[in-house]
């Protein structure tokens, strides 16, 4: 091939002009190599080589080289030269990037058909073989004098680093934290969401294929790369700039990205900044990519989050080890956090466990250390109720009948406890005990346990509806000062102790079925908002004869 489009015009003005086209010159002669040997190959291929893939291939090598020479024989012109379209000072990161770009794609189709060809019969095919080698050998020479121009190029310390301005400015962004930050394990600190991740799936996924996109601008360097990682058996896609990544980064979970840093309207740099700092993709891991090997922009990538770098062509050992070890990465990173979901699941059942027993209040102090609680309470409210005749009907039903039936009036009352701000206190049997005023003290303790019990025969009214049922139930309740506290080391138990509770007692076990009773102190306590009738005196074991009124609503 000719090199007359550089240095035919008329004597150079200067020594460094002649250095620029002696540059130029010294790129297009492998150049020309590339593309002699390829045009021979294509006519080799032609007549030996039926397969159209393979001769797909050469043909995408030839416009390379073809590309790449146009490419340089535009640059370095004597033109361009003498009006300082390019200078030796300044020879761009988008000079270099846009140079390196055909010879990547010369070397990649170039190593794949090499493959193919061995697979073939490799002495038929030798004298193919050392052609295409040779073509290989030009383009690696091509990088090194690349790199030489990289390095006669430098900028002054004090000048910023020449990355293309147009196309990949770096952002101006704070450093980017960690998606991440795993703390010491604690029930305050299990606070974890993992965008996409189903705490049932099997922890360890390492069985099943890894989902890789590739993102480039470059039809060639998508295919190239996108076909090695497919033959590594990857499961692969692509998109061709990044705002396609992007959408499909948010339709689909993808195990790793592979992102180009130069590409038009949003480049590399702008993609990994928009993924780092979305809390439904952070997670996912990148490796940038570029045909340039400048160190700013490889500690650039690495702070805003990246996993990885990786410098154009590939070399595919390079390459499948960088890709194992962020897959490997992640996966770690998955099982631990999977580990942590599963450990906050285990800890709210553990806490929920907990709630059923002991008021929140009281769990919190057991969870925080203390060992001894016991409080004095000089005014709270307490309620007993009682079942009439559960035990005669327990005789004629089955084990589990007899539970459901239970169980579903003990719902009832929870789910109305819960409604007045009330403490259940404990089952025994048939009965059910609650109190209000504690652990958490209130003023209108005595109207919240009055209001909950006129509920309570109200839900048995409607349950004995639904069910055909004929429950009847006795309530009692008394207000006074109680000792609260937690009993058990195994197996926790929170009660209450004193006279208000045993007289409380007293109040439903000599009460009447569907009938509320209640004390004189509480019916002083709640007689003007409520309606209550005597009763007259009872005998309350242990206290003697004592006054009693039925509650019978609100006024």
């Amino acid at each position: 091939m000719s090199v007359a489009g550089i240095g035919d015009s008329e004597p150079n003005n200067s020594s460094q002009d002649n250095e620029l086209i002696d540059m130029g010159h010294d790129l297009l002669t492998p150049t020309s190599t590339i593309i002699a040997y390829t045009e021979m190959l294509l006519e080799y291929a032609n007549v030996h080589i039926a397969e159209q893939g393979f001769i797909a291939d050469l043909k995408k090598v030839l416009s390379a080289g073809e590309q790449l020479s146009n490419l340089i024989t535009q640059l370095f012109s004597k033109k361009n030269v003498s009006q300082g379209e390019i200078d030796l000072n300044n020879i761009t990161s988008a000079i270099r990037h846009n140079l390196r770009t055909p010879i990547n794609a010369i070397i990649g189709y170039g190593e794949m058909l090499l493959e193919d060809m061995e697979d073939m019969d490799a002495e038929e095919h030798k004298d193919a073989i050392l052609d295409l080698q040779k073509i290989l050998n030009s383009a690696r020479r091509l990088l090194t004098l690349i790199g030489d121009l990289s390095y006669r190029s430098k900028k002054t310390e004090s000048e910023p680093p020449d990355i293309e301005q147009q196309s990949i400015e770096k952002p101006k962004i704070e450093k980017i934290k960690p998606a991440f930050k795993i703390n010491k394990v604690t029930p305050s600190s299990l606070d974890i969401d993992i965008p996409g991740t189903k705490v049932e799936d099997n922890i360890d996924d390492s069985s099943q294929v890894a989902s890789l996109l590739v993102v480039d601008d470059g039809e060639n360097n998508r295919d190239l790369l996108t076909r090695r990682l497919k033959k590594e058996g990857f499961e692969v896609d692509e998109a061709e700039n990044g705002l396609q990544a992007l959408d499909k980064i948010r339709s689909k979970n993808f195990d790793l990205v592979l992102l180009d840093i130069i590409m038009p309207e949003m480049n590399g740099y702008q993609v990994l900044e928009s993924i780092k700092t979305d809390k439904e993709l952070a997670q996912i891991p990148v490796i940038m990519i570029s045909a340039l090997d400048e160190i700013d922009s490889v500690v650039h990538c690495i702070e805003m989050g990246a996993e990885d770098y990786l410098q154009k062509p590939f070399n595919q050992v390079i390459l499948n080890a960088k890709i194992s070890a962020t897959l490997e990465r992640k996966r770690l990173r998955d099982r631990e956090l999977a580990f942590l979901k599963k450990l906050q699941i285990e800890q709210e059942k553990s806490e929920k466990l907990l709630l059923n027993i002991l008021p929140k209040a009281i769990a919190d102090r057991l969870k925080v250390g203390v060992h001894t609680i016991a409080d004095k309470f000089e005014d709270v409210t307490v309620l007993f109720s009682d079942l009439v005749g559960f035990t005669e009907l327990s005789a004629g039903v089955s084990a589990s009948d007899l539970v459901e039936k239970l169980n579903q009036i003990f719902i009832a009352f929870d789910r109305l406890s819960e409604k007045h701000g009330l403490e259940k206190i404990k089952t025994i049997g048939d009965a059910y005990m609650l109190v209000g005023g504690l652990p958490t003290q209130r003023d209108d303790h005595v109207e919240a346990v009055a209001d909950m019990a006129i509920e309570m025969l109200d839900e048995i009214d409607w349950l004995n509806e639904q069910n055909q049922e004929d429950f009847k139930i006795r309530i009692g309740v008394h207000t006074g000062p109680v000792v609260a506290g937690v009993i058990g080391k195994h197996k926790f138990n929170y009660d209450l102790w004193g006279d208000t509770v045993n007289i409380s007692s007293r109040m439903e076990s000599q009460g009447i079925p569907d009938e509320i009773q209640v004390s004189e102190t509480t019916y002083q306590r709640i007689k003007d908002k409520f309606v209550l009738e005597k009763r007259g005196l009872i005998d309350i074991k242990g206290k003697g004869k004592m006054n009693t009124y039925l509650l019978k609503g609100r006024k």
